[in-house]
């Protein structure tokens, strides 16, 4: 209860951070109690092997413990429009224009393909679909099989209809040298 309930800020779920928390402050209370000041760094040394845990582990619960939770909208100074901490957070997520730049050019190739698709016969659509289209390949031998011709000449086929697609491709759109590299 004690855990969950200290800080607005979920903390103290692995084994090693529950023990600090519960046993930080009393064993740097005892280890100050000596003659000379000890260093943050000795502090965690000696608590990390008391406990078992990562000296990293021992300095993250300490800043954690000596200092109250801050909010991110918090200004940064007294100002009226002062600066928040929120502003500095960076987000890895795309921008939304390059969101719509991207979803506009997969649509236009995927109409450049179906339009180029067209120019492919039954049996090419077909080694093409399968072997390129689809998440898991079919192998030449299998559409061989099932085609009832040999591999080799699954792979000629497929070669064949890789070099229309290109010719229509480019037909319909010069760019398409541009944009494929």
């Amino acid at each position: 209860y004690i855990l969950r309930n200290w800080s607005i800020v979920r903390g103290g779920t692995s084994s090693a951070q529950k023990a600090l928390f519960f046993n930080l402050r009393r064993l740097r209370a005892r280890l100050a109690n000596g003659a000379e000041p000890i260093s943050n760094t000795s502090l965690y040394r000696e608590v990390s092997v008391a406990l078992g845990v990562s000296e990293a582990d021992v300095a993250m619960m300490d800043s954690r413990l000596s200092a109250p939770d801050s909010s991110l909208n918090q200004p940064l100074a007294d100002d009226a429009g002062a600066t928040e901490r929120m502003d500095f957070l960076v987000s890895d997520d795309p921008l939304p224009d390059e969101v719509v730049g991207d979803t506009i050019d997969v649509e236009r190739r995927s109409i450049w393909l179906k339009t180029a698709l067209g120019a492919l016969n039954a049996r090419e659509l077909r080694i093409i679909e399968e072997r390129r289209l689809s998440d898991e390949g079919a192998t030449l031998e299998a559409l061989g099989e099932a085609l009832g011709i040999s591999k080799e000449r699954v792979r000629q086929i497929e070669a064949r209809a890789m070099e229309k697609l290109k010719i229509a491709l480019v037909k319909q759109n010069p760019e398409f040298l541009a944009t494929a590299a």
